[in-house]
């Protein structure tokens, strides 16, 4: 005698659904841990799409899952001392820092965060441009912008002035020091690797246009995912 296993084809159809759900879950999630995408190739393609400088990027750094201490970044209310304190301790020059301060031509304060009034430093906060050195070069206030301690140290050291001198006259020689310094920056204490695959991306144009593609396969994953969850409802 042969017993006949059957079940219903709602509950059937059910499971097939749970069972694709499932593998498209983890397609997802192999994807994002594939990319590994961090906050410094974020910082690059930011300051590239907002008409910035192309700075080389090489991945393969890892996100620490743990923030610094406190103090290690720049105190604004200080001026140059405190500036070069922090900064050559990294191995980092004045023209470093003056070059690296040009990245306040994005953005504007936070008053939460930095007890500084949420004002922008240049009139058009989502440029990338030599505006900061533009509005630094200016006597006085500007109504509406920021000028933080540490701003204003850059034009009152003598050292430090010749380059915002230079950078509010000549953008392309900010956009080729700015790429230089922000490289500098984001690889203190990692070496790249000099072959494979992960040495063969130079750029953040091909990193950038790699990550576009990545994000269109998860949009598709993601909406198939939505389409089964929506027909299992």
């Amino acid at each position: 005698m042969m017993l006949e296993l059957t079940m219903p084809r709602g509950r059937l159809e059910v499971l097939m659904a749970q069972s694709r759900l499932r593998r498209s879950w983890n397609m997802v999630q192999t994807l994002v841990w594939t990319l590994q995408l961090d906050y410094v190739l974020a910082g690059i393609v930011a300051v590239e799409v907002t008409g910035g400088p192309s700075i080389d990027f090489v991945p393969g750094r890892k996100d620490s899952l743990e923030s610094d201490e406190e103090g290690r970044l720049p105190d604004a209310r200080q001026g140059a001392q405190h500036l070069r304190d922090v900064f050559y301790r990294m191995g980092l020059s004045d023209k470093d820092i003056v070059a690296l301060s040009g990245a306040h031509t994005l953005g504007k304060a936070h008053k939460e965060r930095s007890g500084f009034e949420s004002l922008p430093w240049t009139t058009d906060p989502l440029k990338f441009d030599n505006s900061y050195f533009v509005e630094l070069m200016k006597k006085g206030e500007s109504k509406g912008l920021l000028k933080l301690p540490t701003d204003k140290s850059l034009v009152e050291d003598p050292k430090f002035r010749p380059y915002v001198e230079l950078y509010a006259k000549d953008e392309d020689a900010f956009f080729t020091d700015y790429a230089a310094s922000h490289k500098k920056l984001s690889e203190l204490g990692f070496t790249p690797p000099s072959s494979g695959l992960m040495g063969a991306a130079k750029s953040s144009k091909i990193l950038a246009l790699s990550v576009v593609g990545a994000v269109a396969v998860a949009v598709v994953i993601l909406s198939y995912f939505y389409e089964i969850h929506r027909k299992i409802n």
